[in-house]
């Protein structure tokens, strides 16, 4: 989750992330290279770098500055090292992408050609593609700037690396849904993003049914956007679907005990869901200082706390296969879009949420209300000038008194309360639930994903892409499977409607987007994975720019972190699909085929 953006670049190092089994990238080889920072020197040669994300033109001296750090770097790995003369080349002239060579290289035409490799230059926030002529290893050595030179994912690489953690299950129950993928991309490391899944076969006596049905299913689905760490995110996993499952058990069982009802009020079922929610954070917040302070141990304290010393935002989708209703229930800045069939014959997004953060009027309103007088409450679009979604897990730095952070400070560890705390809690675990209801004949979907996925791309663009995905699936299944039949549609461009978005939205536009000034043309779009979840992905880091895609999959922790954040998302398909009660794995779509169980 981007909470704040890191401003110094540091040594690339590229440790393994927690569970994903993700192995460091090889040693420099005569593939790619990536520079990640720049040395000041002089030079007297011109030129023109592209950005991968848009077209920049810097300055003589800035140019010169990159080139003749290039050549210095060349000049000392050749002493030193004995690898190649030349890894950043001169150039002769302008060019429209990347350096050329030029003849003082000493390479011949045909040479230069054969041995030309892509490259990037990481400097200013900004990616400028370029090339190493050579077909030797790049040197290691560091100079005294610190720079230092990192190999470049190549195309096939980077799909490995977004596939590695790809899952897709096929649900053959008959009750609604047919479909689910998932996939998590890491940014930090360990990444601090989590997902859950649940699929609860429901007893009569519990669903309400007074139909003569044997049973209903209660499907969940989870993303956990964590932040300051993976303590809290990780427990939302363990135990949120369990926590809200058992609420909806009672008062189900409370409505199936009553005969005029065939199921609980809508009011009782939201309900239940906030309460599995407040119960769980209280237990993660409060809960555990009570057993830490009767444990009085520090081992204890750091076991117990850590899930409340960090924090994380939750989004968890209901499904309840009878009364065919969705309910989406958000704690923080996660997000669930609809797509569905319009007349036109296009996808329509329709959002089941709202990004609950400082910067949301909704929130900045309801904090004031609820902590008059004080003007701090919401500084700069963040809860006490500091933290930015408004609703999460943990965190209990803005949810403890004082006295209480003061008591930890002073027998275990912790920190100084912040100088704003007048008040608390400032932070709620309390979710806002849409309910919506669903028709699976016509081929429903909805995306869940963590804001790293919303940052870079619109509601629009999310759903257009999944109908995009969607067409190409049907095409090349040659319509042997019924459940796309009433998907299918010729596009072109993205295969949905466009809407617009304002300030009273309760969404931020993609942030990165904007930043980067990237195109809103859905020619940059491209199909490529068989898992839906993992198409998103490839998209938001830049679709058919393999430049992009690889260098945002190259660069490691913490360098990462500054160009795009950790990316859980999932993609649920709704549909009449065969009734087999089965859930299986759908080995065309998964990176672990071979070693995961279905979900259930």
């Amino acid at each position: 989750m981007r909470r704040a953006a890191s401003h110094v670049l540091r040594t690339a190092r590229c440790s393994r992330p927690r569970n994903l089994g993700l192995t460091p990238l090889a040693p420099f080889k005569a593939n790619h290279a990536v520079a990640l920072r720049t040395i000041s020197s002089t030079g007297k040669t011109t030129a023109t770098l592209q950005s991968s994300m848009h077209l920049r033109r810097f300055s003589v001296a800035a140019v010169s500055a990159l080139v003749a750090s290039g050549a210095w770097y060349a000049y000392k790995g050749s002493q030193q090292s004995g690898s190649i003369a030349n890894p950043f080349v001169s150039p002769t002239g302008v060019q429209s992408r990347g350096f050329s060579s030029g003849d003082s290289t000493g390479y011949s035409p045909e040479e230069t050609a054969a041995a030309t490799r892509r490259a990037l230059l990481v400097e200013n926030d900004q990616f400028y593609a370029g090339s190493i002529v050579g077909n030797e290893p790049l040197s290691k050595e560091t100079d005294p700037s610190g720079r230092r030179v990192l190999e470049m994912l190549t195309p096939e690489q980077a799909t490995q690396k977004l596939r590695r953690n790809e899952e897709s299950y096929l649900v053959g129950r008959g009750r609604g849904v047919v479909r689910y993928d998932v996939v998590q991309l890491p940014s930090n490391d360990p990444i601090e993003d989590d997902h859950a899944e649940k699929i609860v076969e429901v007893p009569q006596s519990v669903s309400s049914s007074n139909d003569g049905t044997a049973s209903s299913d209660w499907m969940f689905w989870g993303v956990f956007d964590g932040h300051s760490g993976w303590t809290t995110s990780a427990k939302l996993r363990q135990a949120l679907i369990s926590f809200v499952a058992r609420e909806l058990n009672a008062t189900y069982k409370s409505a199936a005990a009553d005969p005029s009802k065939t199921f609980p009020s809508p009011e009782a079922v939201d309900s239940a869901i906030k309460n599995g929610f407040v119960r769980l954070d209280h237990e993660i917040v409060h809960e555990s200082v009570k057993q830490v302070m009767k444990s009085n141990s520090k081992r204890v304290a750091a076991e117990l706390l850590a899930p409340a010393l960090s924090g994380s935002c939750a989004l968890l989708a209901f499904y309840d296969s009878r009364s065919n209703l969705l309910r989406v229930a958000c704690t923080g800045d996660s997000r669930a879009v609809l797509g569905r069939r319009a007349p036109s014959g296009k996808w329509t997004a329709t959002p089941l949420s709202e990004d609950f953060t400082g910067s949301t009027q909704s929130e900045v309103e309801r904090l004031r209300r609820e902590h008059p007088g004080e003007q701090n409450v919401v500084r700069n679009g963040r809860i006490l000038g500091n933290l930015e979604p408004s609703r999460a897990f943990g965190d209990a730095f803005y949810k403890w008194s004082r006295e209480t952070q003061d008591k930890i400070k002073r027998q275990f560890f912790g920190r100084t309360p912040h100088p704003l705390l007048k008040t608390p809690p400032y932070v709620t675990a309390e979710p806002v639930i849409t309910t919506t209801p669903v028709e699976p004949r016509n081929g429903d979907f909805v995306v869940l994903a963590t804001d790293g996925l919303w940052e870079m791309l619109s509601n629009e663009e999310v759903v257009g892409l999944v109908g995009q995905w969607l067409e190409k699936q049907r095409s090349q299944d040659g319509g042997t499977k019924g459940w796309l039949q009433s998907w299918f549609r010729s596009e072109s461009n993205l295969p949905v409607e466009q809407a617009s978005m304002d300030a009273t939205s309760g969404q931020r536009l993609p942030i990165r987007q904007q930043q980067y000034n990237i195109p809103s043309n859905s020619s940059r779009f491209v199909v490529e994975d068989k898992n839906a979840a993992t198409h998103l992905v490839r998209n938001a880091l830049g679709g058919k720019d393999n430049d992009m895609v690889c260098a945002l999959l190259t660069l490691p922790s913490p360098y990462s972190r500054r160009y795009r954040d950790d990316l859980t998302v999932e993609v649920i398909f709704f549909g009449d699909g065969p009734d087999s009660g089965n859930i299986t794995l759908n080995t065309e779509a998964s990176a672990t085929a071979n070693n995961s169980k279905p979900k259930l």
